[in-house]
Protein backbone atom coordinates (compact mmCIF):
# COMPACT_ATOMS: atom_id res chain seq x y z
CA UNK A 1 0.00 0.00 0.00
CA UNK A 2 1.30 3.44 -0.93
CA UNK A 3 1.49 5.96 1.90
CA UNK A 4 0.28 9.26 0.46
CA UNK A 5 0.54 11.14 3.76
CA UNK A 6 2.28 14.55 4.00
CA UNK A 7 5.13 12.90 5.92
CA UNK A 8 5.61 10.42 3.08
CA UNK A 9 5.73 13.27 0.55
CA UNK A 10 8.39 15.04 2.59
CA UNK A 11 10.37 11.81 2.92
CA UNK A 12 10.22 11.45 -0.87
CA UNK A 13 11.87 14.86 -1.25
CA UNK A 14 14.46 13.83 1.32
CA UNK A 15 15.28 10.65 -0.60
CA UNK A 16 16.36 12.82 -3.51
CA UNK A 17 18.57 15.01 -1.32
CA UNK A 18 21.61 16.64 -2.91
CA UNK A 19 25.11 15.45 -2.21
CA UNK A 20 28.33 17.19 -3.17
CA UNK A 21 30.11 16.00 -6.29
CA UNK A 22 33.44 14.81 -4.94
CA UNK A 23 35.34 13.35 -7.85
CA UNK A 24 38.62 12.68 -6.03
CA UNK A 25 39.90 12.00 -2.54
CA UNK A 26 41.54 15.42 -2.76
CA UNK A 27 38.19 17.17 -3.20
CA UNK A 28 36.75 15.16 -0.30
CA UNK A 29 39.71 16.14 1.89
CA UNK A 30 39.39 19.81 1.02
CA UNK A 31 35.65 19.83 1.65
CA UNK A 32 36.21 18.14 5.00
CA UNK A 33 38.81 20.77 5.93
CA UNK A 34 36.28 23.51 5.19
CA UNK A 35 33.68 21.71 7.34
CA UNK A 36 36.00 21.19 10.29
CA UNK A 37 38.19 24.31 10.15
CA UNK A 38 36.09 26.93 8.39
CA UNK A 39 36.03 29.81 7.91
CA UNK A 40 39.39 29.02 6.36
CA UNK A 41 41.48 30.54 3.59
CA UNK A 42 42.68 28.72 0.50
CA UNK A 43 46.25 29.36 1.66
CA UNK A 44 45.55 27.67 5.01
CA UNK A 45 43.87 24.73 3.30
CA UNK A 46 46.96 24.41 1.13
CA UNK A 47 49.18 24.44 4.21
CA UNK A 48 47.14 21.70 5.85
CA UNK A 49 46.86 19.52 2.75
CA UNK A 50 50.11 20.25 0.91
CA UNK A 51 48.19 21.55 -2.14
CA UNK A 52 48.77 24.78 -4.02
CA UNK A 53 46.21 27.60 -3.61
CA UNK A 54 45.47 27.27 -7.33
CA UNK A 55 44.63 23.57 -6.89
CA UNK A 56 42.45 24.40 -3.90
CA UNK A 57 40.62 27.09 -5.90
CA UNK A 58 39.97 24.71 -8.80
CA UNK A 59 38.72 22.00 -6.45
CA UNK A 60 36.33 24.17 -4.45
CA UNK A 61 34.80 25.88 -7.50
CA UNK A 62 32.16 23.15 -8.07
CA UNK A 63 31.31 23.15 -4.35
CA UNK A 64 30.77 26.91 -4.48
CA UNK A 65 28.75 26.64 -7.70
CA UNK A 66 26.49 23.93 -6.23
CA UNK A 67 25.85 25.81 -3.00
CA UNK A 68 27.83 23.70 -0.54
CA UNK A 69 30.59 26.25 0.12
CA UNK A 70 30.43 30.02 0.34
CA UNK A 71 33.11 32.70 0.07
CA UNK A 72 33.32 35.41 2.73
CA UNK A 73 32.32 38.88 1.58
CA UNK A 74 35.06 40.59 3.56
CA UNK A 75 38.71 39.75 3.80
CA UNK A 76 39.61 38.11 7.10
CA UNK A 77 43.19 39.38 6.79
CA UNK A 78 45.39 40.22 3.88
CA UNK A 79 48.87 40.32 2.48
CA UNK A 80 50.03 43.27 0.35
CA UNK A 81 47.78 43.45 -2.69
CA UNK A 82 46.16 40.07 -2.04
CA UNK A 83 43.01 40.05 0.14
CA UNK A 84 42.09 36.71 1.71
CA UNK A 85 38.44 35.70 1.54
CA UNK A 86 37.72 32.72 3.79
CA UNK A 87 35.72 29.68 2.73
CA UNK A 88 32.87 28.28 4.83
CA UNK A 89 30.28 25.56 4.39
CA UNK A 90 26.69 26.52 3.75
CA UNK A 91 25.34 25.02 7.00
CA UNK A 92 22.01 23.75 5.69
CA UNK A 93 23.28 22.57 2.34
CA UNK A 94 23.21 19.14 3.99
CA UNK A 95 21.47 17.93 7.11
CA UNK A 96 21.18 14.52 8.73
CA UNK A 97 19.12 12.81 11.40
CA UNK A 98 20.88 10.89 14.15
CA UNK A 99 19.28 8.38 16.49
CA UNK A 100 20.86 6.96 19.66
CA UNK A 101 19.40 3.63 20.75
CA UNK A 102 19.29 2.92 24.48
CA UNK A 103 17.68 0.00 26.27
CA UNK A 104 14.75 2.14 27.40
CA UNK A 105 14.46 4.91 24.80
CA UNK A 106 15.60 6.31 21.48
CA UNK A 107 16.90 9.89 21.29
CA UNK A 108 16.98 11.65 17.92
CA UNK A 109 18.34 14.93 16.54
CA UNK A 110 18.56 16.78 13.24
CA UNK A 111 22.01 18.30 12.69
CA UNK A 112 23.30 20.51 9.89
CA UNK A 113 26.63 20.48 8.11
CA UNK A 114 27.48 23.53 10.23
CA UNK A 115 26.86 21.59 13.47
CA UNK A 116 23.54 23.33 14.14
CA UNK A 117 21.07 21.37 16.24
CA UNK A 118 17.88 21.98 14.24
CA UNK A 119 15.45 19.78 16.18
CA UNK A 120 15.33 16.85 18.59
CA UNK A 121 12.88 14.33 19.98
CA UNK A 122 12.83 11.09 21.95
CA UNK A 123 10.61 8.05 22.50
CA UNK A 124 10.41 5.69 25.46
CA UNK A 125 10.67 1.99 24.65
CA UNK A 126 8.32 -0.43 26.45
CA UNK A 127 10.91 -3.10 25.59
CA UNK A 128 13.87 -3.26 23.22
CA UNK A 129 13.19 -6.04 20.76
CA UNK A 130 14.56 -5.32 17.27
CA UNK A 131 11.03 -4.84 15.93
CA UNK A 132 10.11 -2.31 18.63
CA UNK A 133 13.35 -0.38 18.24
CA UNK A 134 13.14 -0.26 14.43
CA UNK A 135 9.57 1.05 14.65
CA UNK A 136 10.63 3.74 17.14
CA UNK A 137 13.55 4.83 14.94
CA UNK A 138 11.23 5.17 11.95
CA UNK A 139 8.72 7.11 14.03
CA UNK A 140 11.19 9.69 15.35
CA UNK A 141 12.88 10.02 11.96
CA UNK A 142 9.56 10.73 10.23
CA UNK A 143 8.71 13.30 12.88
CA UNK A 144 11.99 15.14 12.33
CA UNK A 145 11.70 14.89 8.55
CA UNK A 146 8.27 16.49 8.72
CA UNK A 147 9.71 19.35 10.75
CA UNK A 148 12.29 19.98 8.03
CA UNK A 149 9.61 20.78 5.47
CA UNK A 150 11.17 21.98 2.21
CA UNK A 151 14.64 21.66 3.79
CA UNK A 152 14.15 17.90 3.59
CA UNK A 153 15.71 18.12 0.12
CA UNK A 154 19.03 18.66 1.93
CA UNK A 155 18.69 15.48 4.03
CA UNK A 156 21.75 13.28 3.51
CA UNK A 157 20.45 10.31 5.48
CA UNK A 158 19.87 8.82 8.90
CA UNK A 159 22.56 7.64 11.29
CA UNK A 160 21.77 5.15 14.04
CA UNK A 161 24.14 4.68 16.99
CA UNK A 162 24.01 1.37 18.86
CA UNK A 163 26.22 -0.07 21.58
CA UNK A 164 28.16 -3.18 20.61
CA UNK A 165 29.83 -4.89 17.67
CA UNK A 166 28.41 -3.26 14.55
CA UNK A 167 29.02 -4.01 10.88
CA UNK A 168 28.54 -0.49 9.54
CA UNK A 169 28.97 -1.66 5.93
CA UNK A 170 25.88 -3.86 6.11
CA UNK A 171 23.98 -2.18 8.95
CA UNK A 172 23.98 -5.40 10.98
CA UNK A 173 24.21 -5.32 14.77
CA UNK A 174 26.41 -8.38 15.20
CA UNK A 175 26.41 -8.36 18.99
CA UNK A 176 24.96 -5.87 21.48
CA UNK A 177 25.11 -7.19 25.05
CA UNK A 178 23.29 -4.07 26.29
CA UNK A 179 20.28 -4.86 24.08
CA UNK A 180 20.68 -8.64 24.04
CA UNK A 181 20.87 -8.63 20.22
CA UNK A 182 22.85 -10.82 17.85
CA UNK A 183 22.95 -10.58 14.04
CA UNK A 184 20.12 -8.03 13.76
CA UNK A 185 19.86 -6.40 10.27
CA UNK A 186 18.73 -3.09 11.74
CA UNK A 187 19.96 -0.88 8.90
CA UNK A 188 18.12 -2.78 6.16
CA UNK A 189 14.89 -2.79 8.17
CA UNK A 190 14.94 0.95 8.85
CA UNK A 191 16.12 1.85 5.35
CA UNK A 192 13.33 -0.17 3.73
CA UNK A 193 10.70 1.67 5.76
CA UNK A 194 12.15 5.17 5.43
CA UNK A 195 13.43 4.80 1.85
CA UNK A 196 16.45 6.85 2.86
CA UNK A 197 20.16 6.05 3.23
CA UNK A 198 20.69 4.61 6.73
CA UNK A 199 24.02 3.92 8.37
CA UNK A 200 24.30 2.00 11.64
CA UNK A 201 27.44 2.61 13.70
CA UNK A 202 28.87 1.74 17.07
CA UNK A 203 27.80 4.56 19.37
CA UNK A 204 31.27 5.44 20.64
CA UNK A 205 32.77 5.46 17.15
CA UNK A 206 29.95 7.78 16.06
CA UNK A 207 30.78 10.05 18.99
CA UNK A 208 34.45 10.04 17.97
CA UNK A 209 33.51 11.02 14.42
CA UNK A 210 31.56 14.01 15.74
CA UNK A 211 34.55 14.91 17.93
CA UNK A 212 36.80 14.76 14.86
CA UNK A 213 34.62 17.19 12.92
CA UNK A 214 33.41 19.57 15.58
CA UNK A 215 35.40 18.93 18.78
CA UNK A 216 39.00 18.21 19.76
CA UNK A 217 39.74 16.82 16.29
CA UNK A 218 39.65 20.29 14.74
CA UNK A 219 42.85 21.17 16.62
CA UNK A 220 44.45 17.97 17.92
CA UNK A 221 46.47 15.65 15.69
CA UNK A 222 45.25 12.69 17.73
CA UNK A 223 42.73 12.09 20.48
CA UNK A 224 40.73 9.43 22.28
CA UNK A 225 37.27 9.80 23.75
CA UNK A 226 36.40 7.56 26.68
CA UNK A 227 32.77 7.19 27.72
CA UNK A 228 31.55 6.27 31.18
CA UNK A 229 27.98 5.18 31.77
CA UNK A 230 25.87 2.15 30.87
CA UNK A 231 29.06 0.88 29.23
CA UNK A 232 32.71 1.85 29.12
CA UNK A 233 33.80 2.71 25.60
CA UNK A 234 36.59 4.38 23.66
CA UNK A 235 36.85 6.02 20.25
CA UNK A 236 40.31 6.69 18.81
CA UNK A 237 41.43 9.28 16.25
CA UNK A 238 44.93 8.90 14.80
CA UNK A 239 46.51 9.36 11.35
CA UNK A 240 43.71 11.76 10.42
CA UNK A 241 40.86 9.29 10.82
CA UNK A 242 38.74 7.52 13.41
CA UNK A 243 39.95 3.95 13.93
CA UNK A 244 37.21 1.45 13.14
CA UNK A 245 39.36 -1.69 12.98
CA UNK A 246 39.67 -4.26 10.21
CA UNK A 247 36.68 -6.14 11.57
CA UNK A 248 34.64 -3.16 12.72
CA UNK A 249 35.74 -3.42 16.35
CA UNK A 250 38.23 -1.00 17.93
CA UNK A 251 38.71 0.81 21.22
CA UNK A 252 36.73 -1.67 23.32
CA UNK A 253 38.51 -0.79 26.55
CA UNK A 254 35.42 -1.78 28.52
CA UNK A 255 36.33 -5.37 27.74
CA UNK A 256 39.99 -5.24 28.69
CA UNK A 257 40.59 -7.83 31.46
CA UNK A 258 41.70 -5.28 34.07
CA UNK A 259 39.07 -5.87 36.76
CA UNK A 260 38.96 -8.56 39.40
CA UNK A 261 38.76 -11.97 37.69
CA UNK A 262 35.49 -13.05 39.31
CA UNK A 263 33.52 -10.02 38.05
CA UNK A 264 30.98 -11.17 35.44
CA UNK A 265 30.42 -8.82 32.49
CA UNK A 266 27.24 -8.49 30.43
CA UNK A 267 29.29 -9.79 27.48
CA UNK A 268 29.53 -13.16 29.29
CA UNK A 269 33.23 -12.90 30.10
CA UNK A 270 34.85 -12.25 33.47
CA UNK A 271 37.28 -9.58 34.56
CA UNK A 272 36.22 -6.87 32.06
CA UNK A 273 36.54 -3.22 33.07
CA UNK A 274 32.83 -2.83 32.37
CA UNK A 275 32.06 -5.62 34.87
CA UNK A 276 32.97 -3.27 37.73
CA UNK A 277 32.80 0.20 36.16
CA UNK A 278 29.49 0.43 34.28
CA UNK A 279 26.53 2.11 35.95
CA UNK A 280 24.81 -1.27 36.21
CA UNK A 281 27.84 -2.90 37.84
CA UNK A 282 28.13 -0.12 40.43
CA UNK A 283 24.41 -0.27 41.19
CA UNK A 284 24.38 -4.06 41.57
CA UNK A 285 27.46 -3.98 43.81
CA UNK A 286 25.83 -1.54 46.23
CA UNK A 287 22.48 -3.33 46.13
CA UNK A 288 24.29 -6.53 47.11
CA UNK A 289 26.29 -4.77 49.83
CA UNK A 290 23.09 -3.34 51.35
CA UNK A 291 20.99 -6.44 50.62
CA UNK A 292 18.48 -4.02 49.06
CA UNK A 293 17.55 -4.59 45.40
CA UNK A 294 15.21 -1.59 45.48
CA UNK A 295 18.11 0.90 45.53
CA UNK A 296 18.35 3.08 42.42
CA UNK A 297 21.44 4.58 40.84
CA UNK A 298 20.41 7.94 42.30
CA UNK A 299 20.33 6.31 45.74
CA UNK A 300 23.80 4.87 45.18
CA UNK A 301 25.23 8.26 44.17
CA UNK A 302 23.65 9.87 47.23
CA UNK A 303 25.08 7.15 49.51
CA UNK A 304 28.55 7.63 48.02
CA UNK A 305 28.40 11.37 48.61
CA UNK A 306 27.33 10.67 52.21
CA UNK A 307 30.40 8.46 52.69
CA UNK A 308 28.67 5.06 52.74
CA UNK A 309 31.47 2.47 52.71
CA UNK A 310 29.87 0.13 50.19
CA UNK A 311 29.00 2.88 47.73
CA UNK A 312 32.38 4.61 48.05
CA UNK A 313 34.15 1.28 47.50
CA UNK A 314 32.07 0.55 44.38
CA UNK A 315 32.95 3.89 42.79
CA UNK A 316 36.62 3.61 43.75
CA UNK A 317 36.79 0.10 42.29
CA UNK A 318 35.27 1.50 39.08
CA UNK A 319 37.73 4.39 39.04
CA UNK A 320 40.69 2.05 39.45
CA UNK A 321 39.62 -0.07 36.48
CA UNK A 322 38.87 2.97 34.29
CA UNK A 323 42.20 4.60 35.19
CA UNK A 324 44.09 1.43 34.25
CA UNK A 325 42.22 1.22 30.94
CA UNK A 326 42.94 4.89 30.28
CA UNK A 327 46.65 4.34 30.90
CA UNK A 328 46.68 1.33 28.60
CA UNK A 329 45.02 3.41 25.85
CA UNK A 330 47.49 6.27 26.21
CA UNK A 331 50.48 3.91 26.33
CA UNK A 332 49.34 2.18 23.12
CA UNK A 333 48.42 5.12 20.90
CA UNK A 334 49.91 8.21 22.57
CA UNK A 335 47.02 10.63 21.93
CA UNK A 336 47.47 14.36 22.36
CA UNK A 337 44.29 14.59 24.42
CA UNK A 338 41.73 12.26 25.98
CA UNK A 339 38.13 13.41 26.38
CA UNK A 340 36.26 11.74 29.23
CA UNK A 341 32.53 11.92 28.57
CA UNK A 342 29.31 9.93 28.90
CA UNK A 343 26.32 10.16 31.19
CA UNK A 344 28.46 8.92 34.08
CA UNK A 345 30.61 12.08 34.15
CA UNK A 346 27.90 13.93 36.05
CA UNK A 347 29.21 12.00 39.06
CA UNK A 348 32.86 12.25 38.00
CA UNK A 349 33.91 13.53 41.42
CA UNK A 350 33.23 10.03 42.77
CA UNK A 351 35.69 8.45 40.31
CA UNK A 352 38.20 11.21 39.68
CA UNK A 353 40.86 10.63 42.33
CA UNK A 354 41.13 6.90 41.64
CA UNK A 355 41.07 7.40 37.84
CA UNK A 356 43.86 9.98 37.96
CA UNK A 357 45.91 8.03 40.51
CA UNK A 358 45.72 4.82 38.50
CA UNK A 359 46.41 6.66 35.25
CA UNK A 360 49.49 8.35 36.75
CA UNK A 361 50.73 5.06 38.16
CA UNK A 362 50.60 3.23 34.82
CA UNK A 363 51.07 5.86 32.08
CA UNK A 364 54.57 5.28 30.71
CA UNK A 365 57.01 8.15 30.48
CA UNK A 366 55.91 11.15 28.45
CA UNK A 367 52.58 9.45 27.65
CA UNK A 368 51.48 10.73 31.05
CA UNK A 369 51.58 14.28 29.65
CA UNK A 370 48.43 13.53 27.69
CA UNK A 371 45.83 16.22 28.43
CA UNK A 372 42.63 14.93 30.09
CA UNK A 373 39.41 16.82 29.37
CA UNK A 374 36.23 16.03 31.29
CA UNK A 375 33.06 17.04 29.50
CA UNK A 376 29.41 17.06 30.51
CA UNK A 377 27.38 14.82 28.27
CA UNK A 378 23.79 13.88 27.44
CA UNK A 379 22.17 11.31 25.18
CA UNK A 380 21.50 14.15 22.75
CA UNK A 381 25.27 14.29 22.18
CA UNK A 382 25.18 10.62 21.20
CA UNK A 383 22.37 11.38 18.71
CA UNK A 384 24.43 14.22 17.24
CA UNK A 385 27.28 11.76 16.77
CA UNK A 386 24.97 9.47 14.82
CA UNK A 387 23.92 12.40 12.62
CA UNK A 388 27.54 13.32 11.90
CA UNK A 389 28.16 9.69 10.90
CA UNK A 390 25.41 10.04 8.28
CA UNK A 391 26.84 13.35 7.05
CA UNK A 392 30.32 11.84 6.75
CA UNK A 393 28.93 8.87 4.85
CA UNK A 394 27.49 11.30 2.29
CA UNK A 395 30.97 12.54 1.37
CA UNK A 396 31.54 9.68 -1.04
CA UNK A 397 34.13 10.04 -3.78
CA UNK A 398 32.45 9.44 -7.15
CA UNK A 399 35.06 9.56 -9.94
CA UNK A 400 33.79 10.80 -13.27
CA UNK A 401 33.06 8.13 -15.87
CA UNK A 402 35.61 8.27 -18.71
CA UNK A 403 34.20 9.41 -22.01
CA UNK A 404 33.58 6.59 -24.48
Amino acid sequence: MTDASPVSAVADRASRGRRPELGTTTSAEIFTRIITNGPISRVEIGRLTGLSPAKVTKTVSPLIRDGFVTVGEHAEHSTPGRPVYPLSVVPRAMVAIGVKVNADEVVAATVSLGNELLASTRRSLPEHSPETVAAAIVEVARELIAELGDDASALAGVGVAVSGDIDSDTGVVRDSPLLGWAQVPLGAEVEARLELPVIVENDVLALAKAEQWFGEGTEAESFAIITIGAGIGCGIYVNRDVVSGSHGVAGEIGHLPLARPDALCVCGRRGCVEAVASSRAILEAVQTDHADPSLTLEDVVRLAHEGDDGAVTAFERAGTAIGAALAATVNLIGPEVVVIAGEGVTDYDLYERRIRDEFSAHAFGAAGNCRLVVRGHTFLDWARGAAVTALRAALVVTPATPAA
